[in-house]
């Protein structure tokens, strides 16, 4: 009995599978019906969609190794008679953090003055306008964010307004209009990196092609610059700090050989012990003046030379372009989409929507 029952339930199964494509089969007109109203609506959807176009470059930054690096630095410091010890700590910003970097508030804030024009020339404004004014949307956001900016609106009027510094842009207190242009530069602005290569790949996406090439060529600058600026930084200040004892020694060398020179013109042709006894001291001071003169502006040429070694160089693999082809929305995907749903909303319909709503009357 037991096998019989286990025989019986894959004919059972294969029939109930063949009734269920009859019964499709005889309303096929309900379901080509419903996917062309859904070619229509994936069609309308498609167009309405505001046309976005990304721009992505792609760079490979300089190797680093501290050993290999401090080699010029070495030899350049052993001309000038000068030991280097020891070797530099290992560099701390890692190509990974660069996509953390161009999702700070900092960088982006950076972005808002940048100026920007669109590629018919109409436009012609910065950043930030061009991200909260000159935004195109598709007509049911607008409808479905009404109710919203008039729940807004109104309660606006019990509220104090957000008013901007004098100075500008604060990155430590955003009013909430630039919090939502930070929120729109984040998800418009892509970084990665390929930890095996180390290359950095940077895309930026707007809904104009030149707005979109020439925010990925002022990205790829400022990152460069964020990232040449903290390697440089220990040795731009120890170049400074160099400057400043190359002008003091200059100074003090300059006045030293103004005094022997004028003493020694003042007493020409006198015999006198003590005379000559201060000329002596004052060619000495003015011997040491030099030396120090001298080795301060060999530590002004190391600290020049460290500041160019620890700079970073970038090869620019892909540069940027203005993108020809948008690359979204994919009008084929939203209408393939539309008619799938259509498709399984019809059929799931016809086998079981109609049963269930008449039970449900019933």
């Amino acid at each position: 009995m037991d096998e019989n029952t286990k025989l019986n339930i894959p004919e059972e199964q294969e029939i109930d599978l063949v009734e269920l494509a009859r019964k499709v089969w005889a309303n096929r007109r309900l379901v080509f019906k419903w996917c062309g109203i859904a070619v229509i609506v994936g069609l309308m959807v498609a167009f309405s969609i505001p046309k976005e176009y990304t721009t992505t470059i792609t760079l490979a930054p300089e190797t680093t190794d501290g050993s290999r690096s401090l080699g010029g630095l070495s030899a350049l410091a052993g001309m000038a008679g000068i030991s280097v010890g020891g070797t530099e700590g290992g560099d701390a910003l890692f190509p990974e953090l660069y996509p953390d970097i161009v999702s700070s508030t900092g960088f982006s804030v950076e972005l808002f003055s940048v100026p920007v024009r669109d590629m018919d020339g109409e436009l012609q404004t910065d950043l930030y306008t061009y991200l909260q004014e000159h935004q195109r949307s598709p007509w049911w956001s607008v409808i479905l964010s009404f109710p919203f900016k008039c729940l807004g609106w109104v309660t606006s009027l019990f509220q104090d307004k957000d008013v901007e510094g004098e100075g500008g842009v604060d990155p430590f207190q955003l009013t909430k209009e630039q919090t939502e242009v930070v929120k729109s530069l984040n998800q418009r602005i892509a970084v990665s990196v390929d930890k095996k290569t180390s290359v950095i790949t940077l895309s930026v996406t707007m809904q104009d092609p030149l707005i979109s090439a020439t925010m990925t060529d002022t990205v790829m600058q400022k990152l460069q610059d964020h990232i040449t600026n903290y390697r440089t930084s220990k040795a731009r200040h120890d170049l400074d700090f160099a400057q400043e004892l190359y002008d003091e020694a200059r100074t003090k060398y300059y006045d030293a050989q103004q005094t022997y020179a004028a003493y020694v013109d003042a007493n020409q042709n006198i015999a006198l012990r003590s005379v000559q006894t201060k000329e002596e001291r004052l060619r000495n001071e003015m011997t040491l003046a030099y030396n120090l003169y001298n080795q301060t502006a060999q530590q002004l040429q190391l600290a020049k030379a460290k500041v160019q070694e620890n700079t970073p160089a970038y090869t620019v693999v892909q540069a940027a372009t203005v993108p020809l082809r948008a690359s979204k929305p994919s009008k084929p995907m939203v209408l393939v989409g539309c008619v799938f749903l259509a498709g399984v909303a019809s059929v799931g319909w016809i086998l079981f929507g109609r049963d269930f709503i008449k039970q449900f009357k019933g």
